[in-house]
């Protein structure tokens, strides 16, 4: 398995850089749509639909529904996506028996798209905001972004592993504790530090950065969290057998879809 797990990690990591630092933003959302689109299909199954057709048509109507978002301000959306990571957090807190505010089918629907496009509109606004000449910028902070999710996910691993004794959310995850949590959040502040000594940053905006990463770290941890409220629910371990060793597509991606918006949310603001 371990094994297994790695060679399909090495493969999709130059998939994903590359469409990252290759495709210009117009192609990247069409490579990211693709992602999101197949997430999509998984999240009908964690929402109780387990027809093929009834999973491909909700992935459909989600592609479609992307290109039809493709024009919108990107506030909006992500403005929709950090409303709907607070809600999601009380949610995950008070679960189970926050379970019977979303048992409805439709209304897991419909949590699949909060979930899902803003996560999609954050990275397009991110890669350069449509405008060609911002591209390059956009490029480093969806890396850092990455950065910080997989940082964040290893040094909590490492960290349990090593540590761990405290149970974050036995309902949900039994193998997460606080300890792990303390341990990525300390790798990822060592990797904010880190960029910005390289980057000479100031004081305040130092902490500034430390401020955001912090909030992003956090906030990647109950991405992951939410998944699993939702996998425990319906009786699976993995959203599919897409990636093999990984799981599906919202196994690898439920810490970004939660962090992306937050992070894109604080760029905005800050400009």
């Amino acid at each position: 398995m371990l094994k297994q797990r790695i060679i399909t990690g090495l493969a999709l990591l130059p998939i994903a850089l590359g469409g990252v630092f290759l495709l210009p933003t117009q192609w990247f959302a069409i490579f990211l749509g693709a992602v999101i689109t197949l997430g999509a299909w998984e999240w009908a199954n964690l929402s109780g639909f387990s027809a093929q057709w009834q999973r491909i048509l909700y992935a459909l109507l989600t592609g479609s529904a992307l290109i039809g978002f493709y024009s919108m301000p990107a506030s909006f959306l992500l403005g929709a996506g950090l409303v709907w990571w607070l809600t999601a957090l009380m949610l995950v807190i008070s679960y189970p028996d926050s379970s019977s505010a979303w048992k409805l089918r439709a209304i897991r629907l419909v949590i699949g798209w909060v979930v899902l496009i803003p996560a999609w509109r954050g990275l397009v606004f991110l890669k350069g905001q449509g405008v060609p000449e911002f591209e390059q910028q956009g490029n480093a902070l969806i890396l850092y972004v990455f950065v910080l999710v997989w940082g964040a996910d290893v040094g909590a691993y490492f960290s349990g592993k090593a540590f761990g004794k405290r149970k974050l959310a036995p309902h949900l995850s039994p193998g997460k504790t606080w300890e792990g949590v303390m341990g990525g959040m300390l790798l990822i502040t060592l990797v904010a530090l880190g960029v910005s000594w390289y980057r000479e940053l100031a004081m305040f905006q130092t902490l500034a950065l430390l401020a955001v990463t912090w909030a992003v770290g956090l906030v990647s941890v109950l991405g992951d969290l939410l998944e699993s409220m939702f996998k425990r629910e319906r009786g699976i371990k993995d959203s599919s057998q897409l990636l093999p060793g990984h799981g599906g597509i919202l196994d690898r991606i439920d810490s970004l879809t939660a962090a992306v918006p937050v992070f894109s949310v604080f760029w905005l603001l800050a400009n």
